[in-house]
């Protein structure tokens, strides 16, 4: 897009901080006094409306930003000169990317300022090239529980923390300091970061709390107006991220089972073709191994799971605790019940059906996204040819059955041995359609 043409009279969307006209360079602030129409919220508009020309229009966006485009167009119309207001830096979570969304990024004239973030970080020294900038600037979230769905206003933060060694977060009243640092303990890594609070930046009751413990901040309570900046203060972990052992995985006592061996999750995952975001279903959870592996090679999708047995569903939150990964969530029951909360799968896993397989089968493919993938382990041949059977039976599928034989070493004496493990039929399904 060329952008070198400038428009006689763009939008001018400049970025104001705290201390109001002080952060106001002598153009931006000529734009402001001379405009004849200007959009902010309340709070920035009250201060600064000394500073605007008599007779000038204020709109205030407060919960109106669907607005913004139409004022400014009407104002364009008119030929009138047109100011929006926005905190710090239009382009940093702010308003401009949706401003030049909705008009054309010539009739935008952006004048950055400083970003709180920046100003944070200056406040405690914190070098901030290399850290991810996450808002929670939303809605009330709600407090965050292990295993939340990516519907939920903190999910981003969470997976941002197993990436990141630095954060900075803006916040909003209701997701504020303290439930942040009760998500980092939720998730275990209390003891891995530190935060940092600052609040009320640019303001006579500015105060900057250097280095709070998540254990501290927890149970704080904080100005409304603030950043969060995070920084791991322990090595951050280098898991395994594909082919675990089965000793990694906590297993059923005193005989171990419900468990997919190694050997075959690794071809049950390889034939689901995950992607980076991958959506995916896991049937019959049992310890959990499938679909927690499938969480880590997903960072940027989410795995949904469910198993019907009391004692399973508590082996696989143990699993679950144990693996860092926060893009997995557990529900007990039995399946078909409960999946049409789910969202559609890329991938889905059928390890166990209690008893439902043909109904699941059908219902899973309809669900299937285009090139989405279906991996089903069978150890009897009555759930093999229910699969293939009804697989058979619908359309715009195509289907293959790999039979795997594993074999592993065992002492004898001063040798070894061959001892076979259980053959496995693994049935696989293809949607049609998607990318290759």
């Amino acid at each position: 897009m060329d952008t070198t043409v400038q428009d006689p009279n763009p939008c001018r969307v400049i970025g104001v901080l705290d201390d109001g006209v002080a952060s106001l360079n002598a153009t931006a602030l000529a734009y402001l006094r001379h405009a004849d129409v200007v959009i902010g919220g309340a709070r920035t508009l009250a201060l600064l409306a000394r500073e605007l020309k008599p007779g000038a229009v204020q709109h205030d966006l407060t919960g109106k930003l669907k607005a913004v485009p139409d004022w400014v167009r009407a104002a364009r119309a008119d030929h009138q000169s047109c100011v929006v207001l926005a905190t710090g830096d239009p382009l940093c979570h702010g308003i401009a990317p949706y401003l030049a969304q909705h008009l054309c990024v010539q009739a935008l004239d952006i004048l950055p300022n400083l970003s709180t973030l920046q100003l944070a970080c200056a406040r405690i020294g914190l070098a901030w090239q290399d850290a991810r900038i996450v808002s929670v600037h939303a809605k009330d979230a709600g407090e965050w529980a292990r295993g939340s769905t990516p519907q939920h206003g903190l999910y981003g933060l969470a997976q941002a923390l197993r990436r990141h060694a630095r954060l900075l977060v803006l916040t909003s009243p209701d997701n504020s300091p303290d439930r942040i640092a009760r998500l980092l303990l939720a998730e275990g890594l209390g003891d891995d970061f530190h935060m940092a609070v600052v609040e009320n930046l640019l303001q006579p009751e500015e105060r900057v709390l250097a280095e709070l413990s998540p254990q501290d901040a927890a149970g704080m309570r904080f100005a409304a107006l603030n950043v969060v900046l995070l920084w791991r203060v322990t090595p951050a972990p280098r898991p395994v991220q594909f082919g675990l052992a089965d000793a990694a995985f906590v297993q059923r006592q005193p005989e171990k089972g419900l468990i997919t061996k190694q050997e075959v999750r690794a071809v049950s995952l390889a034939r689901l073709q995950l992607r980076l975001d991958s959506v995916v279903w896991d049937i019959g959870a049992g310890s959990g191994s499938v679909g927690l592996e499938a969480a880590r090679l997903c960072p940027q999708g989410h795995v949904y799971a469910i198993e019907k047995n009391d004692a399973d569903v508590a082996i696989a939150g143990q699993n679950h605790a144990a693996f860092g990964v926060g893009n997995y969530s557990l529900y007990q029951g039995k399946a078909p019940e409960g999946l049409d909360a789910w969202p559609d799968p890329d991938a889905v896993f059928i390890g166990g059906s209690g008893g439902e397989l043909a109904t699941l089968i059908s219902m899973i493919v309809a669900r299937l996204r285009p090139g989405g993938n279906l991996v089903m382990n069978f150890v009897t041949l009555e759930n093999l040819a229910t699969a293939t059977a009804t697989l058979d039976g619908i359309e715009g599928v195509a289907w293959d059955v790999l039979q795997l034989q594993a074999a592993r070493s065992k002492p004898i004496l001063h040798m070894h041995r061959m001892a076979a493990e259980n053959p496995v039929w693994i049935v696989c399904a293809h949607r049609e359609g998607g990318e290759a």
